[in-house]
């Protein structure tokens, strides 16, 4: 699957000596960086708007092509196995009885409850499906199904009002991404996924690891930088992770790198310093870039259940979450909590995790998903 369709022309073509600066920058004190290091020289942006005009062609995953939409397909299916093979398995088997009573909305709460759909989620979507029943007058176990399977993917799309920065027109510049996230979500893994995905599509990459509280973060993310062939920035551990920010920003402005992707600090989201690092890191990042950072995505491990969702609460009222990583969703039985996520906190899911491999991330296709776990084996 494509994510990144920007076409860029000679002019545009990534400096990349510029992406991995011997020395750091000058210039960073800390949270506020001087306002001379921010001064536009505007005769040179205007040479260079007059030497090219930028040349974009970006489609939306709407615009997938047979062979994307197959690969999202197998993907999403492989994702949601244990949890099709599982709890939801037995929705296909309750739809094939000849007709329905009270005792199927009963069992129907039970299973949905069971996967972390959570209770409030669960009433949600039963509403609207007994109202539907009742107002169409449906009395056939099959229509049922496919009433529900209408609600469960509206759940899921509800948050989704516009497509993801990547996929937005025009595109920006430099797309800037934070990705947040407790120690062992999956994090690195997920961010190393999504570098692969966006340098394989055509894009100059920059990773920013911002980590610094934790040496193997640092580590971790400059293996996977050298894996997957992309740039990282990155400082000694307990160093300001503001620096790392701030520089990163100017390698990328520096290098014209499409896609910026910035690792955080992941330690227990109950930690009120680590919340005011992220507003800090934040704060930096608009200071360049005021309409960034474009997405900050949340990695949430599936097999945290509704921990998860807690977790997300609170990252959300830090940082302004925007999308959703969930990661090891092929290994739960429980991946209900999708549905939460979409429902309690109005937030989208972008991207599941598939899997173990580079390739294990797929974009989020409600319907796909929710056909997924409603297939009969």
């Amino acid at each position: 699957m494509r994510f990144w369709r920007r076409k860029q022309t000679e002019e545009q073509a990534p400096n990349e000596a510029a992406l991995a600066p011997e020395e750091e920058f000058e210039g960073y004190e800390g949270d506020e960086p001087p306002a001379s290091d921010f001064e536009i020289d505007e005769d040179e942006l205007e040479r260079q708007a007059l030497a090219a005009e930028p040349e974009f062609e970006l489609d939306d995953y709407e615009d997938a092509t047979p062979e994307e939409i197959a690969e999202v397909h197998e993907q999403t299916s492989r994702a949601t196995e244990r949890t099709r093979r599982g709890l939801f398995g037995r929705i296909a088997g309750m739809f094939t009885r000849a007709d329905f009573d009270d005792d199927l909305w009963e069992e129907l709460e039970e299973i949905l409850v069971a996967s972390d759909t959570g209770i409030q989620t669960t009433g949600a979507i039963l509403d609207a499906v007994r109202s539907r029943v009742r107002e169409e007058g449906v009395k056939q176990g099959l229509r049922v199904r496919e009433i529900l399977r209408d609600e469960l993917i509206a759940i899921l799309e509800e948050p989704r009002r516009e497509p993801p920065a990547w996929s937005r027109q025009p595109v920006p510049e430099t797309l800037i991404l934070l990705v947040v996230g407790v120690n062992g979500a999956g994090k690195t893994t997920s961010i190393a996924k999504m570098a692969h995905a966006f340098k394989r599509d055509g894009a100059t990459v920059l990773l920013g690891a911002a980590d610094t509280f934790r040496a193997a973060a640092i580590d971790q993310l400059k293996v996977w930088g050298e894996r997957v062939g992309v740039r990282v920035i990155a400082h000694q551990p307990n160093s300001d992770p503001g620096a790392v920010v701030f520089d990163t920003i100017s390698a990328a402005d520096n290098g014209k790198a499409d896609v910026v992707i910035i690792d955080t600090a992941g330690r227990l989201h109950t930690k009120s310093n680590l919340m005011e690092e992220l507003k800090k890191i934040n704060r930096i990042v608009q200071r360049n870039h005021p309409d960034a950072p474009h997405e900050t995505l949340l990695v949430l491990d599936a097999t945290t259940g509704q921990n998860g969702l807690m977790q997300a609460r609170t990252f959300t009222g830090a940082v302004g979450v925007t999308g959703i990583v969930l990661a090891k969703l092929d290994g739960t039985a429980k991946g209900g909590i999708a549905f939460a996520i979409a429902h309690e906190l109005d937030i989208p899911v972008r991207f599941i995790g598939t899997g173990e491999r580079m390739t294990d991330l797929a974009p989020f296709d409600a319907r796909e998903f929710v056909d997924s776990l409603l297939a009969q084996e």
